[in-house]
């Protein structure tokens, strides 16, 4: 399948991805108890497939952040450099998983892959893991993050999400991860 060919989210599924975005964002701010300067804006962006380049796209994970070096404007110094993340969201891994589990819904199931996320970025920023970790150290940090994810997500009641629970519930309790 060529990249023109995956399937993009359309114009109402933006606007559900939108939405799941600001909820994601008010929830793991919550859950760190960050206030609005703590919080890491301008230092991470979500972007859909239409906005990826050929080599932020992947194929079976739902999404994937990549770390790139920023640095402001009309700054020379190198020292003024810091991380900058962007989580790829994955619309043709998106819709199809959700084509084969129509219990699911868009809100619930983005609103739990950018809460997972998120959180992902604020312990990179805080120093909790490292971005490059060991392959065995990313697995036991994938535990940890499904499991703060579900904690955050859990008293909600959002439709389907205790379908996404049970997508995910896995990830929370087998060590070995599948």
């Amino acid at each position: 399948m060529t990249l023109q060919e995956l399937k993009k989210f359309n114009k109402n599924q933006i606007e559900i991805i939108n939405n799941s975005v600001a909820l994601a964002e008010e929830l793991v701010s919550d859950y760190y108890k960050m206030s609005a300067s703590q919080w890491l804006r301008g230092r991470y962006d979500v972007k859909t497939l239409a906005d990826l380049t050929k080599d932020e796209i992947i194929h079976g994970p739902f999404a994937q952040i990549i770390r790139y070096e920023a640095k402001k404007k009309d700054t020379l110094l190198g020292s003024s450099t810091y991380d900058f993340y962007k989580i790829c969201l994955q619309d043709h891994s998106i819709l199809a998983t959700l084509a084969r589990t129509p219990q699911m819904q868009l809100f619930s199931f983005s609103l739990y892959i950018l809460t997972h996320e998120l959180i992902h970025i604020v312990r990179f920023g805080r120093f909790l893991q490292s971005f490059n970790a060991t392959e065995d150290e990313k697995m036991e940090e994938e535990t940890r993050v499904h499991e703060q994810t579900y904690q955050i997500l859990k008293s909600l009641r959002i439709p389907s999400l205790n379908e996404v629970f049970r997508f995910y519930i896995k990830w929370r309790t087998d060590k070995k991860n599948l």
